[in-house]
């Protein structure tokens, strides 16, 4: 059972993570994008995951009973080789619906002080 107490808890990494052009070409590769100038939206989660897991962990959610309801992104500029990006993570929802637990976390990617892109992944905690 999550914590009722994880609304509102942010973890943010201690470690940019440097963009090439080279990671950007290998993700485009990877799901068929033609497009290798800018990395596509969902590259984002590359960078999120890290810190939504470790959030999400810490906060007594059980991986093996989790499955991916929803994702969206906002993105504000795209992403670029020469980007060092910043990820915070934010449990921004918990609740309980027929017995499962939704938990939604935003993550927020930042170049310094300007805000890149955000995204929000909403997961369900079979019961």
């Amino acid at each position: 059972m999550l914590n009722p107490d994880i609304v509102g808890r942010t973890f943010t990494g201690a470690t940019a993570f440097a963009v090439t052009q080279e990671s950007i070409t290998e993700f485009c590769q990877a799901i068929g994008e033609p497009n290798f100038e800018i990395a596509p939206p969902t590259y984002s989660i590359k960078i999120s995951l890290a810190e939504s897991e470790a959030l999400l962990k810490e906060s007594g959610l059980d991986w093996t009973r989790v499955v991916h309801g929803d994702q969206r992104f906002e993105i504000h500029r795209p992403v670029i080789a020469g980007d060092q990006l910043i990820c915070s993570s934010t449990i921004e929802n918990a609740r309980v619906v027929a017995g499962n637990e939704i938990v939604t976390v935003r993550s927020d990617l930042h170049n310094q002080s300007e805000l890149v892109a955000s995204s929000w992944s909403t997961l369900v905690v079979r019961a």
